[in-house]
Parts: structure tokens; C-alpha cells; sequence
């Protein structure tokens, strides 16, 4: 039995802890949550901390599941491997590539097994994706969006967030880390531009971004992201692949409601393209939100238990977020930048 502390009870944190408490082959030790709360009846049995570093050094778990704000990620995931337990984090790893790369030199050294939340790597349909993407062969364009129409609590919950981590960074790890799968070519260069939609952001925050990257095969990467409730919801979901033979490109499936969770992951169906003609892949019965949870802990378990080799994720997890912080130094400097040392 692999005991567990989930540090963290917002949406992704609560939807891991109800994973582990699912899980046959897992025991919730504790939760931290800083209020104190625990607002899910299946959870209301546990232990609860408001602070982190007390939790781990009461409890000593095996796994410690880290779902805060991103500004903790590095620090939290570090004390954990250091006291002696391997790690879950949510994306993104840190807010620094320093603090990336100092998370992930701390597993190896440390032989802790460290996986990051990239939700869809777990998703089949997304899967399939890169799969049929890599049948194709490269060099690519990637063109991948995902603005969200939010108001009320879901505005509120933006606003927060972007406290630490903007809109490009927060949403565009998960589709960057699709695109590192699909081409094993390194990141050259990143050209970003942004601009703050809201007085109710801080002056040094914007809620609109976009950003284009170029690799050493060639490919060239798209990706756009905005939070608020000034954004359209008039094609905010493109997630397309194009190479010299062709293309893939998720079907639209109910799109109509950018703040949907669910909705983000949904494929529903792919369309491969070829000059000799079209195939339409239909993908039914896809995970919802709850069960690419259970599927992410029941990965991080296993990583556990069969001691999976986990270089090749952490490596992806590095270099996906290099490029998406540096989209957001090009957008606040105004300036290229290039990845050849942060990637290296």
C-alpha cells in the first residue's frame, strides 16, 4: 500500500485525492488545503494540515501529490523527494527553469520516481493524435489554441492564477508537451506577443497571449491562449498538425462553452488527411475529467511499483515548459529568445 499526501483540494487537487481514495493500491494519509476545509463528503475522514512542510514530516508519506499554486511546485516537490517520497506535481513544473531543472536533478540524484500532470498524455484519444501525427512525418506545423470565455467564480479562479502564471504558460505546457512528442527535434527559437484585456489584472499581467516556435527539424509551432470575459468563443478551440504528407486535425465535436473542463480534453474524432484522400477516425466513449485523473495517479503508482524509467517524461516536461516561459519573456521584452541553452 503506497501511503499519500495531497497537498492542494481546488479542482485538480480534489479530483487526484478522490483518485487515491478510489484506489485500492492507495492510503490518503493527510490533506493540505490552507483553509483548513475539506468541502467533498468522500474526503471529510482525512487528516487535514494548512501547512505543508508540518504534514510531511507528521505523516512521512510515499507519495506526496502537489496540486497548489504554481509558485510552490519547485520548493513543495524538492522537500518531498528530500523526505524521502516520490512526486506528483500539477503542470507547471515551476515558474522558473531553474527551479525545473533543480526539481528534476533533485529526482535523479534522490532515485525518486517524479511525474508531472500533463493530463492528456493519459487521454487515448490524444494518443492516438500524436500517433497518426507521427505516421505522417515531419517536419510539422502545429497550430493549437484554447481561449476561454470565464466569468464569476470561473473569472475569479483565472484572476488567481494569474497571479503567478499567465494564461500561455498555465494552458500551453499541455499542448507544447503534445507537440514535443510528436517531433524529437529541439526547440531553436520562441516569438511571443500578449495584451492585458482587464483593469481587474495586475498591470504587469496580460490575459491574451500567443506565441510561435521553430525547431532544429524544421517544424514550426502556433499556440494562442486568453481567460475573460471579453473572449470569443468563435473557433477558440483549433488543434491541428500539418506535415508534407498531410494533416490531423480534432473534429469539432460539441465545442460551444469555452470554460467547459471537459470539453478541453474531448476529441470525439480525428480527421486524417492525404492528398490520396480523407480518413475519419470516430473516437466514442472518451474519459471525462474525473477518469484522466484516476488514469494520471494509477500512472504514478506504477511508476512506483515497476520502477518505470521516467527520463524521457521529464525531459519533455522541462523543455515544453522552456518554451512556454519563453514565450512570456518574448511578450514582456518585446524580443525573440532563443532556447538552445535553456533546453540543453
Amino acid at each position: 500500500m503506497i501511503r499519500v499526501l495531497i497537498a492542494g483540494l481546488g479542482n485538480m487537487g480534489a479530483s487526484h485525492a478522490l483518485a487515491h481514495h478510489n484506489h485500492d493500491g492507495a492510503e490518503i494519509v493527510a490533506l493540505v488545503n490552507r483553509s483548513g476545509r475539506v468541502d467533498l463528503p468522500d474526503l471529510a475522514g482525512y487528516p487535514v494540515f494548512t501547512d505543508f512542510h508540518a504534514a510531511l514530516a507528521d505523516t512521512r508519506p510515499d507519495l506526496v501529490v502537489i496540486a497548489t499554486y504554481s509558485d510552490s511546485h519547485a520548493d513543495f516537490a524538492v522537500a518531498a523527494m528530500e523526505a524521502g517520497a516520490h512526486v506528483f506535481v500539477e503542470k507547471p513544473l515551476a515558474t522558473t527553469i531553474a527551479d525545473a531543472k533543480r526539481v528534476v536533478d533533485t529526482a535523479t540524484r534522490l532515485n525518486r520516481k517524479l511525474v508531472v500532470g500533463y493530463i492528456l498524455r493519459h487521454h487515448p484519444s490524444w494518443v492516438r493524435l500524436i500517433e497518426e501525427a507521427r505516421a505522417l512525418g515531419g517536419p510539422y506545423v502545429f497550430r493549437m489554441n484554447l481561449n476561454q470565455q470565464s466569468k464569476g467564480a470561473e473569472w475569479e479562479t483565472h484572476k488567481a492564477l494569474m497571479q503567478t502564471t499567465a494564461p500561455i504558460v498555465d494552458c500551453g505546457v499541455h499542448y507544447v508537451d503534445v507537440w514535443c512528442q510528436i517531433t524529437d527535434a529541439a526547440p531553436v527559437q520562441v516569438n511571443g506577443m500578449g495584451l492585458r484585456l482587464s483593469d481587474e489584472i495586475a498591470p504587469d499581467m496580460y490575459n491574451y497571449g500567443q506565441f510561435q516556435v521553430t525547431f532544429e527539424d524544421g517544424s514550426v509551432g502556433w499556440y494562442e491562449a486568453g481567460w475573460g470575459p471579453m473572449m470569443s468563443e468563435t473557433a477558440f478551440f483549433v488543434k491541428d498538425v500539418i506535415s508534407p504528407a498531410g494533416s490531423v486535425s480534432i473534429t469539432e465535436t460539441d465545442k460551444s462553452d469555452s470554460s467547459n473542463v471537459d470539453s478541453h480534453t474531448a476529441v470525439g474524432g480525428l480527421l486524417v488527411h492525404r492528398p490520396e484522400g480523407d480518413q475519419m477516425i470516430a473516437l466514442p466513449d472518451e474519459p471525462g475529467h474525473q477518469a484522466l485523473c484516476d488514469a494520471e495517479q494509477a500512472y504514478m503508482l506504477e511508476a512506483i511499483q515497476e520502477n518505470l524509467d521516467l527520463t524521457r517524461h521529464m525531459q519533455d516536461a522541462v523543455r515544453s515548459l522552456a518554451i512556454c516561459l519563453a514565450a512570456d519573456e518574448s511578450v514582456r521584452t518585446g524580443q525573440p529568445v532563443s532556447l538552445e541553452e535553456e533546453t540543453s
